[in-house]
C-alpha cells in the first residue's frame, strides 16, 4: 500500500510540473525546435493580448511553429525571451521593441545567428540588425487624430492639450509628427491656443519640427503609454490653467488607453462643458466609451492585416523566398525595408461599420449599438 501510495504522488508530482512548464511558454505548433519567435511588449494592454491570439491563429495549420513571450514592460526582460528564443534554434524574430533603442543589442545577438528580424509595429533604432518592419503608417496616425479635432471643434481659441506616448518610443515621434503638422496651421491661426506645453507654445508658428524640438515638447506631455500617468498629467493640467482653458476643449491623446484616462478627468471637472478626445488601437473598452459618447474617436489599424504581414514575411523567409516591400523607414543606422497597413477613423458614426459588420468584434461585446 506504501508503495502504491508513494508511486501515486510521484506520478502528481511529474504531472504538476509537466503542467507548469506548459504554462511559462505560448506556443504553438509540433515540439521540437521553434521556427518562429515573437517578443511582446506586455501583457497588460488588450492590444497585445489580441495579437498573441492572432499570432498563434497564423500558424496554427502550418508545418513551422512559434513561441511567443512577453517582455513586461522591461528591456532587460525582452533580452532575456530573446536570448531564450534564440537558444530555440528560431530562423526568424519578430520583435515589438519595449525601447527601440534599447533593443538594438537584443537583435544583433539574434542577427549574429543568422536569425531573421523583422521589427513589429515598432522600429528598432541605431542599428543594421533589423531585416524588416511591418506597420501601420504612424504618421498617418496622428494626421487623422488631428484632422478629426479640426473637423470637430467650432469656432476659434479652442483650449488644445496635447499629449504623446513615450520618448522611448520611435512611434510616439511619428504620431506627433503627424498630429503636429496637421494642427500647427489651425494653432498657428488662432483656431487652437495650446493649454498645457510652453514648449509647443512657443513653437506655434514652425511648421515642422526637428527631432530635438519634438523631444521638448513630448519632455512636458509624456504618458509614457501610462494611462495611470495619463490620468495624472490631465488632473495636474487641469488644476493649473485657468478658466480661459476650459469650457470647450480638444484633447490629443496618442492612444486608446491613455485617452480613457484623460476623458474620466475631462469628464468630472464641472468647468469643462465639453471636450473631443482621440485615441488609438479601438480597444474594446474605448469602443465602449465611444458608444457611450465619452471618447470621441479611435484609429483603427486592423491588427489581423498586421499579423497577416508579419506572418507572411516570415513564412516566405522560412521558405526561401524574398518578401515583397512597400517602402522604407531610416533608423538612424540604415534604411529598414518597410511593409506598410492603412489606417481608418471610428467614431460613433460608423463604429458598426468599421468594426461588428467586418466581424473585428461581436455585436454582443458591447451595450447600446
Amino acid at each position: 500500500m506504501k508503495k502504491t501510495w508513494k508511486a501515486m504522488s510521484l506520478l502528481l508530482v511529474l504531472m504538476l510540473f509537466t503542467a507548469m512548464l506548459a504554462a511559462c511558454n505560448s506556443s504553438t505548433g509540433g515540439s521540437g525546435s521553434v521556427s518562429v519567435g515573437i517578443v511582446l511588449p506586455t501583457k497588460d494592454e488588450p492590444r497585445w493580448v489580441q495579437d498573441e491570439q492572432r499570432f498563434k491563429d497564423a500558424l496554427k495549420d502550418s508545418d513551422y511553429t512559434t513561441e511567443i513571450l512577453f517582455s513586461q514592460g522591461s528591456s532587460a526582460k525582452e533580452k532575456e525571451n530573446v536570448e531564450t528564443l534564440i537558444n530555440k534554434g528560431i530562423e526568424v524574430l519578430i520583435i515589438t521593441p519595449q525601447d527601440g533603442d534599447a533593443a538594438a543589442a537584443a537583435v544583433e545577438a539574434a542577427k549574429k545567428e543568422g536569425i531573421t528580424v523583422i521589427s513589429y509595429d515598432r522600429l528598432i533604432t541605431n542599428t543594421d540588425a533589423v531585416d524588416y518592419y511591418v506597420t501601420f503608417d504612424s504618421v498617418a496616425v496622428g494626421a487623422a487624430q488631428g484632422q478629426y479635432l479640426i473637423d470637430n471643434v467650432q469656432g476659434s481659441g479652442v483650449p488644445l492639450y496635447l499629449y504623446a506616448g513615450a520618448a522611448s518610443d520611435n512611434n510616439a515621434f511619428l504620431f506627433f509628427e503627424g498630429a503636429w503638422k496637421t494642427l500647427q496651421p489651425k494653432i498657428a491661426d488662432g483656431t487652437f491656443k495650446i493649454a498645457n506645453s510652453s514648449e509647443a507654445e512657443a513653437l506655434k508658428d514652425t511648421a515642422e519640427l526637428t527631432r530635438d524640438q519634438m523631444s521638448k515638447i513630448l519632455g512636458q506631455v509624456t504618458t509614457n503609454w501610462d494611462p495611470n500617468e495619463a490620468k495624472n498629467k490631465a488632473q495636474t493640467h487641469l488644476t493649473a490653467v485657468g478658466a480661459d482653458m476650459k469650457g470647450d476643449v480638444a484633447v490629443l491623446a496618442p492612444n486608446d488607453g491613455t485617452a480613457r484616462s484623460i476623458a474620466d478627468v475631462f469628464g468630472t471637472d464641472g468647468e469643462v462643458s465639453s471636450f473631443l478626445v482621440t485615441g488609438q488601437d479601438a480597444e474594446k473598452a474605448s469602443i465602449q466609451y465611444i458608444i457611450d459618447g465619452k471618447q470621441s474617436m479611435t484609429v483603427f489599424k486592423d491588427v489581423r492585416t498586421l499579423v497577416t504581414d508579419a506572418m507572411g514575411i516570415a513564412v516566405e523567409i522560412l521558405d526561401g523566398k524574398t518578401p515583397e516591400t512597400t517602402g522604407s523607414y531610416d533608423n538612424g543606422e540604415v534604411e529598414v525595408k518597410a511593409k506598410q497597413t492603412d489606417v481608418i477613423v471610428v467614431d460613433e458614426e460608423n463604429v458598426k461599420q468599421e468594426l461588428i459588420d467586418s466581424e473585428y468584434y461581436e455585436a454582443s461585446e458591447f451595450t447600446g449599438l
